[in-house]
């Protein structure tokens, strides 16, 4: 049985980034169930060491927001950084989704997706929302240019 360990592994390589929740701001005051907010989030990169990004978006709150039933607006907002000497760890395409999040029970999600300039020696991110039948053209973007770090 030593190849479910190793499958497991594989797998993991495979999936998007996890976000970590770095804070929120409320926005909207509901009666019931949770506040509308604002969202903060922090993953690095699992292909590129040395770049972490940021994303901010909004979160519908109430009843349906509490019980994960409401769909999340479409807004969203990307800074990445260069935190560490950059290093490509494994080979990506131009457009590999890099953080995926559900923002409704069904058909809608928010993603990253990674982009390398090589002319410019630079990574682009780029976030926007989609939808099955229809996604949305609100969109943000965050440039990282390939430099050399020092200590």
């Amino acid at each position: 049985m030593k190849t479910l360990p190793l499958l497991t592994g594989l797998l993991l390589m495979a999936l998007p980034a996890q976000a970590e929740e770095i804070g929120e701001v409320s926005t909207v005051f509901k009666f019931l169930g949770p506040n509308s907010k604002i969202v903060i989030e922090a993953f690095d990169d699992p292909k590129v060491d040395g770049v972490t990004c940021h994303l901010s978006r909004a979160k519908q709150g109430g009843i349906s927001g509490g019980l994960g039933l409401a769909e999340d607006p479409s807004d969203a907002s990307i800074a990445c950084r260069q935190v560490g000497p950059i290093s490509i760890v494994k080979e990506f395409k131009n457009g590999e989704t890099v953080f995926k999040q559900d923002t409704s029970l069904l058909f809608k999600t928010m993603q990253v997706v990674r982009f390398l300039d090589k002319k410019r020696n630079v990574l682009v991110y780029l976030v926007y929302s989609d939808r099955v039948i229809e996604g949305s053209p609100k969109n943000a973007i965050s440039s990282v240019p390939i430099m050399p770090w020092s200590k």
